[in-house]
């Protein structure tokens, strides 16, 4: 085997992700970068000889450092993206270094172990139904799409359809029952499930985004057949859990009648709140229904990418997602990780969501939900009381929609003008959303990090450019 200089690339790559890491607390959030910048910076010629690892290395950090937006910092609160757990990136940079490719026991049997356990340590702490299967796939989008996978195959198969076998054309009915204004990646995953958006029913939501129970008793009364129904834990703009409880009810009277049904709940903001007895209350009834989905990468804090899809029937789960090849080594015994998710070539993506999980322990799991909803209230009761800005949203979980009420009336001019002056600044980083027709500040407190000093330094950023915005003549 050829030998490398393995030393000299580690020792500058760390040293450089070390550097980072350290500038996290007080490196600008945003960079202050254009698209012809950053190419300049990159763009060197391919050499005929090439050049010496660790010298690569040592330019790309140089070069992209200035360009690096710091996410991971504990004043990132855009696009619910979450930070990075040290664990995590312990984890990665094994993860990277071993470069196992883990489709199956056979051939990396000790990150598919790993990834096993941390499987089933998730399925416990979420109190989900302990027969529940796990699949670790690259973010939300997956996740959902593995779980949509999973329903379709069941209550298709329950009338008498194989659909893996037979595809769609020809098959029964199916109908989707979704909330008004579903996220994107529920609408994204049926249309590559060939569910296009005419099979889906829209069921109204109430002022925070909850599924109406009255609107969809109505709904599923009107609907025969397969029926597979989506529900949201955290919404993406409120951060609002629906009635898990009332719609377990509902969704068994609708099987009762004659309709094969499955539950599906988009979790990827904060299906972790199920294992916090702070959110108790607020995930009632979430273990009756039947699959769930989430970023790994949002509040458990785990590296891009991982997402993780989980189904109370993993007969189904594993019917819609497994592949066999005779050239395969399978049914040794052990899970194989391609059973669960669309990948077949893949990284250990679950190596790094066990290290964090035993990192964090029982307690420092629960305390996520329970720290990035008292966070984002103090972010609400802040800007509230300060007479600059107006909370839409009730703050229940991560998720905070500010109003930025202009005296020209221009309310959406003034939030976009406050979020670009504090992301010129450095100081945090804020995006907006444009919710019922409204175009409003969204606050997404995902960050194991952050803390109240993150805060309240935002705050002071926000309501002076509020200020100097609300004298600044609209052009």
């Amino acid at each position: 085997m050829r030998r490398s200089d393995w030393k000299s690339v580690v020792d500058t790559a760390c040293a450089s992700a070390l550097e980072y890491l350290d500038s996290l607390p007080d490196r600008p959030v945003l960079p202050s970068a254009d698209h012809a910048g950053i190419r300049a910076a990159l763009d060197r010629p391919l050499t005929p000889g090439g050049v010496e690892a660790a010298q690569v290395v040592r330019d790309l950090a140089a070069d992209l450092d200035p360009y690096i937006t710091a996410q991971a910092s504990g004043r990132y609160f855009g696009f619910v993206v979450g930070g990075l757990h040290p664990a995590a990136f312990g984890a990665e940079v094994l993860v990277s270094a071993w470069d196992q490719n883990s489709p199956m026991f056979a051939g990396a049997p000790g990150v598919a172990v790993a990834e096993e356990l941390a499987a089933r340590w998730l399925v416990e702490v979420l109190g989900l139904p302990s027969q529940s299967s796990v699949g670790f796939v690259t973010g939300g989008q997956m996740a959902t799409f593995t779980c949509l996978a999973a329903a379709r195959h069941e209550v298709l198969r329950e009338v008498g359809w194989d659909v893996e076998a037979r595809g769609l054309p020809g098959s029964p009915p199916l109908t989707v029952v979704v909330k008004t204004g579903a996220h994107a990646t529920v609408l994204r995953a049926l249309r590559y499930l060939g569910l296009g958006e005419q099979s889906l029913v829209a069921v109204a939501c109430d002022e925070q985004d909850r599924v109406r129970p009255d609107a969809l008793r109505e709904a599923l009364a009107a609907v025969h057949g397969p029926t597979v129904v989506v529900v949201e834990c955290g919404n993406v703009n409120t951060g609002a859990f629906d009635d898990f409880a009332a719609v377990a009810d509902l969704a068994d009277a609708h099987r009762a009648a004659g309709n094969p049904t499955w539950v599906h709940v988009d979790g990827a903001v904060m299906l972790l709140a199920a294992a916090s007895p702070f959110m108790a209350g607020r995930v009632a009834g979430l273990d009756r229904l039947d699959s769930w989905s989430t970023d790994g990468h949002k509040l458990l804090n785990v590296a891009y990418d991982c997402g993780i899809a989980i189904c109370r029937n993993a007969a189904a789960h594993r019917a819609a997602t497994s592949v066999q090849a005779a050239y395969l080594e399978q049914d040794t015994g052990a899970r194989d990780p391609l059973d669960w998710g669309p990948e077949f070539s893949r990284r250990a993506r679950g190596v790094p969501v066990y290290a964090t999980l035993r990192a964090l322990g029982r307690d420092g799991i629960a305390d996520l939900p329970e720290r990035v909803t008292r966070l984002a209230r103090r972010f609400a009761d802040a800007l509230g009381a300060s007479g600059h800005a107006e909370i839409v949203n009730d703050v229940v979980s991560n998720q905070v929609l500010v109003r930025w009420p202009a005296p020209d009336g221009d309310h959406g001019r003034l939030a976009d003008a406050v979020m670009a002056g504090v992301r010129a600044e450095g100081i945090a980083f804020f995006t907006g959303t444009t919710y019922r027709g409204e175009r409003l500040m969204r606050i997404s407190v995902s960050d194991w990090a952050t803390d109240e000093d993150d805060v309240d330094r935002a705050v002071e950023a926000l309501l002076r450019h509020a200020r100097l915005a609300s004298a600044t003549p609209a052009r």
